[in-house]
């Protein structure tokens, strides 16, 4: 089973964060290689593994540097909002640092104010993984 480990020396203050690589998904990337048309090159994160997040979330300014168009909305519920709000959704791939990559990932776009992310990883991607947190260490391992 693949699997990364990150220490980081604050992680009750940071998250358990790791950089991946965030690209158009697998079909995208299929599809424009059939019409012949140039495919945008992944971009780096910083991304927080939630588990109080359901679905993957990414901010505005990562996909304007992909400059991929939403394939749809969906109503999006957060901590700081009283009712659902619309958010556009995005077919994205994801790579992570072990070399595991998610060809697929509905993704809403959201911002994330204040913080030192471009993204959560949610529960839409862990329900595929392992996740070990040893607080006492500030360290996690994910294994998929």
């Amino acid at each position: 089973m693949p699997s990364f480990t990150n220490q980081i020396a604050n992680m009750v203050q940071v998250g358990p964060i790791v950089e991946i690589a965030v690209g158009p998904s697998l079909l995208y990337m299929q599809t424009m290689t059939k019409k012949g048309k140039a495919i945008p090159e992944p971009v780096k994160a910083v991304a927080m593994i939630d588990t109080g997040a359901s679905g993957t979330v990414v901010t505005p300014g990562l996909v304007q540097q992909l400059g991929l168009a939403p394939v749809g909305t969906s109503k999006m519920s957060t901590p700081s909002t009283v009712s659902a709000v619309e958010a556009a959704v995005y077919n994205l791939g994801l790579a992570f640092p072990n070399g595991v990559s998610i060809p697929s990932v509905m993704a809403l776009e959201a911002p994330l104010g204040g913080q030192h992310i471009q993204c959560l990883i949610g529960r839409d991607v862990l329900q595929h993984c392992v996740l070990n947190y040893v607080g006492y260490i500030n360290q996690y391992t994910l294994s998929f």
